[in-house]
């Protein structure tokens, strides 16, 4: 796995805008996707951490509620999506995708 610099381009690539943590006055161009470090999942053996991987919260936000860029996302490794919503006029479809 690579860095969160490699998810966000990898973001990029999918949906052509991504934000990391953006704060909550930040105006956001759509279609995009917002994502977060959600967790950091972690294996221990022995008394020693052998294994950690990190989760992080991705949201697809699109007016289209068929959007292609949902199915793009559900294409990557370790990624399972959580639920769908609508707000304000957009649809939110949130993902956990180890990474």
């Amino acid at each position: 796995m690579g860095s969160r610099e490699d998810l966000h381009d990898i973001f990029l690539g999918i949906a052509g805008t991504a934000y990391f943590q953006p704060p909550e006055t930040e105006l956001m161009e759509y279609p995009c996707i917002r994502y977060k470090r959600d967790t950091i999942d972690v294996k221990h053996a022995d008394n020693e951490t052998y294994l950690g991987k990190t989760r992080y919260q991705a949201t697809v936000i699109d007016e289209d509620p068929d959007s292609l860029i949902v199915m793009e996302v559900l294409e990557l490794p370790l990624c399972r999506h959580v639920q769908n919503y609508a707000a304000d006029g957009l649809n939110h479809d949130v993902f956990e995708i180890y990474y």
